[in-house]
């Protein structure tokens, strides 16, 4: 399991560097993605949906027919983790899959 230790400015700024398409929004961070279809969009959050029970780790994703937005804090912890960017991670991996 990732560790839920709440991350320094310094780590959350190096750790979006490695993630282009999510930005922060105050103690989260974001990611608005289009898909091909809604078909699509489901079936990628079909493969968080998977991710998120492994990481036991569930993002507030918002469908919007083939517009996808996810959104990651660590709420037990009170702001952003080590979890979300693993879990930022997976989410871009399953948005390259499909």
């Amino acid at each position: 399991m990732t560790d839920r230790t709440l991350l320094t400015e310094a780590r959350i700024t190096e750790g979006l560097a490695a993630l282009p398409e999510w930005t922060r929004e105050g103690g989260s961070i974001v990611r608005t993605a289009e898909t091909a279809s809604f078909p699509t969009a489901i079936a990628v959050v079909d493969a968080v949906a998977l991710a998120a029970e492994e990481l036991d780790h569930h993002p507030d994703i918002d469908i919007r027919w083939r517009t996808l937005r996810f959104v990651l804090s660590t709420h037990s912890a009170g702001g952003l983790t080590a979890l979300d960017l693993t879990m930022a991670a997976r989410i871009d991996q399953a948005l390259r899959a499909l």
